[in-house]
């Protein structure tokens, strides 16, 4: 299992300095929140990826209905240029009330499926550095050939939001490469998504199963009586959601505090 830190919209300068303390702590990721306006999170991510060498990084979430795809789509590959292959995608839908009204973004949650179903479609057709057309409800891409074409095989890690245990959610994600689930409150729900999942996907390819919460850094014992459960039913990566409660406990030193602790790994 993985460990990765869940970070707020800081200091790009800020971030990546705690990015590279967080990798000599042994955490094995960073996400940084994807917000509507403030400091640019992909902006920060290229700073994330200059000062580390293992972490992987990524958003958490992006919603592609915010976003032209084959901008969306060069973004990301730029990223995982610069991080020689260490760049996720995680995307859903998004939460309107964080601002979408504001600034005229796309608040109709059928509409932002349907976007979401046709960006993820032409960034990955736009992926394979093959000539490429689509004609779509939302969007439409004619003979384009995209270049560079992505470091990681056969694409960037694509992370979906999934609402367990809606079919048509779940269809959406088994199309791609790991779940940031919603709907899971117990270990059992997640045991049963993950049954679901292995017998209807297709693809032999990894799959992650990614799950977030909080642990104390000082008591090792219990963090990992937290994070027990949801390992022994599958999950893959453990989100530390590190920008609520050590915000509250003291801003950016309260999170540099709780990065240096470490992650909250279970013993072998």
């Amino acid at each position: 299992m993985k460990y990765g830190l869940h970070m707020p919209n800081i200091d790009a300068r800020t971030l990546a300095e705690l990015a590279h303390e967080g990798e000599a702590a042994g955490w094995d990721g960073l996400f940084v929140w994807d917000g509507i306006w403030g400091i640019d999170a992909w902006v920060s991510l290229a700073a994330v990826a200059i000062r580390t060498e293992r972490m992987r990084i990524g958003t958490i979430i992006t919603p592609p209905s915010r976003r032209r795809p084959w901008k969306l789509a060069s973004e990301a590959v730029t990223l995982d240029h610069l991080s020689n292959g260490r760049f996720i995608l995680p995307v859903g839908l998004g939460a309107p009330d964080t601002g979408f009204d504001k600034v005229g973004e796309e608040t109709d949650r059928k509409t932002r499926a349907q976007m979401l179903d046709e960006s993820l479609e032409i960034m990955t057709g736009l992926w394979r550095g093959q000539p490429f057309s689509y004609e779509g409800h939302h969007y439409q891409v004619r003979d384009v050939t995209f270049s560079p074409t992505p470091v990681q095989s056969p694409r960037i890690p694509i992370w979906v939001v999934g609402a367990w245990p809606r079919p048509k959610s779940m269809r959406r994600v088994i199309r791609y490469d790991g779940i940031l689930p919603e709907g899971i409150a117990r270990p059992a729900d997640l045991r049963q998504m993950k049954q679901y999942i292995e017998t209807h996907r297709t693809e032999t390819t990894p799959f992650d199963i990614v799950f977030q919460g909080d642990t104390p850094g000082d008591n090792p014992v219990k963090a990992a009586e937290i994070i027990r459960p949801w390992a022994e039913a599958g999950i893959t990566w453990w989100l530390e959601a590190i920008w609520d409660k050590p915000m509250n406990r003291g801003g950016i030193e309260g999170m540099r505090a709780r990065i240096k602790q470490g992650p909250p790994k279970l013993p072998d």
